[in-house]
């Protein structure tokens, strides 16, 4: 298991899905964590905490929104205050919304990409600071198979905001490679979290059902699979990996090929 013993990381997104598996990961791995969701409240958060609590490691949990500079500036000053260092930061937050172009209003095009996109760079930004000072870091992003190298009909707004994660991550590698801070991010494929089970905005259960037949390996994601691939992006052994996006889709997007 490649170490993190020493280190803190900020995870957004973090009461469920692949944040709350990725914190549980580098819980074990060695790593204090500040998590940071829209809600600080609630059973799941609850369960990741009393998880990485079990594990040894410290945690805070800050209530974020991402939507707002001074809510996440917030979060980096808590994570500086209580720890006073800030080695990985995983922008997590995200939300999916069906919405067909004929339809979608303004607000609902600003809502995805504002949160979606422009939450990763509010994110990014408040972090660096700290991590230029430190000369190291890892700026690492969650986007998606979906708007790199898929279609999902009805999510133009989310497919732009995914697509724009990996032109930022591409950009701000070469910007920041100097300062010792390696920028990458994830693109799973289909994984089974509560957004994924939602029926009315994703697959649900039949969907997935549905999907799974006909993957490569037949199964769909779970989020412990992307927990997995960012320990490897934010430990040691990845100093020279950055401006990638590591696509985790268990073979789907290579059937299409």
């Amino acid at each position: 298991m490649f170490e993190l013993h020493g280190t803190v990381t900020i995870i957004t997104g973090a009461a469920s899905g692949i944040g709350a598996a990725t914190a549980r990961r580098f819980a074990a791995a060695g790593s204090d964590l500040v998590l940071a969701d829209h809600s600080s409240d609630g059973h799941d958060m609850d369960a990741v905490v009393a998880d990485v609590r079990a594990a040894g490691r410290r945690v805070d949990v800050v209530e974020v929104d991402v939507r707002e500079s001074s809510s996440v500036d917030a979060l980096i000053a808590t994570a500086l205050a209580n720890h006073g260092r800030v080695d990985t930061v995983i922008a997590n937050a995200a939300i999916a919304r069906i919405h067909p172009l004929v339809s979608m209003t303004e607000a609902d095009w600003t809502e995805t990409i504002d949160v979606d996109l422009t939450g990763v760079w509010r994110t990014f930004r408040a972090a660096v600071g700290p991590m230029r000072e430190a000369g190291r870091g890892r700026l690492l992003a969650t986007t998606s198979t979906v708007g790199v190298l898929e279609s999902w009909v009805n999510h133009a707004h989310y497919s732009a905001a995914k697509a724009g994660i990996a032109g930022m991550v591409r950009t701000l590698a070469t910007e920041l490679g100097p300062d010792g801070i390696t920028v990458n991010a994830i693109a799973p494929g289909i994984i089974e979290t509560p957004q994924t089970l939602d029926p009315v905005n994703s697959l649900g259960a039949a969907g997935i059902a549905e999907v799974s037949a006909r993957q490569a390996v037949r199964r769909i994601g779970r989020p412990e699979d992307i927990a997995a691939g960012y320990h490897f992006l934010a430990s040691d052994d990845a100093s020279f990996v950055t401006g990638q996006v590591l696509v985790i889709d268990g073979g789907r997007t290579q059937q299409h090929g």
